[in-house]
């Protein structure tokens, strides 16, 4: 038996013992929203407009216990849906999680569910629009591999969701990996013998251990699992990376970089705005070195998730006023409670609306049937054409060309 396959083999048997993640199951549809889940969100995120089919193919790649699935079908109603998952327990959990909450009946197209390891896609038909794969590539023997075949299934023009550990916030939960597999010793590879031991050294460390204090600081209600428990601490095969090692497995995938998907933390002025000296100094930096200054200036980000292309993905920045004029808005899907001028956006944030920005929205509300352009509807509202970029900026609404674009 190869390395590669010892370790596919230790980390389907850990979400076979504990399937992952342990969300319970429930019969109605999944609560709230994930936007980078959302076909027309994502592209929108990605290409700066609404992408002109729904009937696309998505693959969930390592779709473990389903929870990201049953969003994926619930957001995305004329999608054709592929997961799957090496993890044959975890599958079924899947499975079962897709049928309780009622997406799979309700869905228009085909749901299918394969126990198959992420390398192995290739052997699944056809090409995919959009790929979801979260918290998978860094648990697998051979990452550039996996990304390559998910790569070789990405349709041109199509987009790739990956999610990512990285290393500089997850320094402490790297430590308590370490001290476990040391206390295992012989027993390592048994699971529930490895959550044991990290609950008993929790249990004992002083109150001032900086190790204790991040996982109550920042896991601990989630850790109250043994299924996220062992996931975190007693993972037979877990990469962190860094800016550097991250673009080089974005490099090896053949993919265009189309950007992260929490643009506010890469924003170097939050930092070191305040200083012109310092701000003059960064514009020299390439993108990727200006990353990994942001990353060391701010090392609790504990995750990467980003978008690639395989091109051509056209683009649009809204910065003519004509074609802005003319573009079709409609309401952003990821919202929490609209219809009013108080409500949580697609990242769960508080937005306040001026009167005017309401009314705009109340009208993009409606407009999937009027198709009206953004030039008919703000001579009812008195908005002017910034606020209206600001929406959109705000991912607050979609735009859609006029004629569409067509790729």
């Amino acid at each position: 038996m190869s390395d590669s396959q010892a370790i596919n083999q230790a980390v389907a048997k850990l979400y076979n013992t504990y399937p992952f993640p342990p969300d319970p199951l429930s019969d109605d549809e999944p609560p709230g929203y994930n936007w980078r889940w959302s076909w027309n969100s994502a592209y929108s995120f990605c290409t700066g407009y609404k992408p002109d089919r729904q009937d696309i193919r998505i693959l969930d790649a390592g779709c473990g216990t389903g929870s990201g699935t049953d969003y994926l079908i619930h957001l995305n109603p004329e999608a054709e849906i592929v997961a799957i998952d090496l993890s044959e327990k975890a599958l079924e959990v899947a499975k079962e999680r897709c049928q309780r909450s009622g997406v799979i009946a309700k869905h228009s197209k085909p749901v299918e569910f394969h126990n198959l390891k992420l390398e192995d896609a290739t052997q699944l038909s056809g090409e995919f629009d959009f790929i979801n794969c979260v918290g998978v590539l860094h648990h697998l023997p051979e990452p550039i591999k996996g990304i390559q075949a998910l790569a070789s299934k990405l349709a041109p023009g199509g987009i790739l969701h990956i999610f990512v550990y990285a290393e500089l916030g997850r320094w402490e939960i790297s430590l308590m990996q370490k001290a476990i597999a040391l206390l295992q010793g012989d027993k390592r590879g048994d699971y529930r013998d490895g959550v044991k031991v990290g609950r008993e050294i929790f249990a004992n460390l002083p109150e001032n251990n900086r190790i204790l204090k991040q996982e109550k600081e920042r896991w601990s209600l989630e850790n109250h699992r043994d299924e996220a428990f062992a996931d975190m601490y007693v993972h037979p095969q877990e990469i962190d990376y860094n800016v550097e090692t991250l673009f080089e497995l974005i490099d090896a995938s053949g993919l265009e970089f189309v950007g992260f998907s929490n643009p506010k933390y890469w924003q170097i002025e939050r930092l070191v705005g305040k200083s012109s000296e310092l701000m003059t100094r960064v514009e020299d930096l390439s993108d990727r070195a200006l990353y990994r200054l942001i990353e060391l200036l701010d090392p609790n980000l504990t995750h990467y998730e980003f978008f690639l292309a395989r091109p051509p993905l056209t683009k649009i920045d809204w910065s003519d006023d004509r074609a802005l004029l003319k573009a079709i808005p409609e309401l952003h899907p990821c919202m929490q409670g609209w219809p009013s001028r108080n409500f949580l956006n697609y990242e769960y944030e508080m937005v306040n609306l001026s009167e005017a920005e309401y009314e705009f929205l109340l009208a993009c509300d409606k407009n999937l049937d009027k198709q009206r352009n953004v030039e008919e509807i703000i001579a009812n509202c008195l908005l002017d054409l910034a606020k209206v970029r600001s929406l959109w900026l705000k991912q607050l609404i979609l735009l859609q060309p006029k004629p569409k674009i067509k790729n």
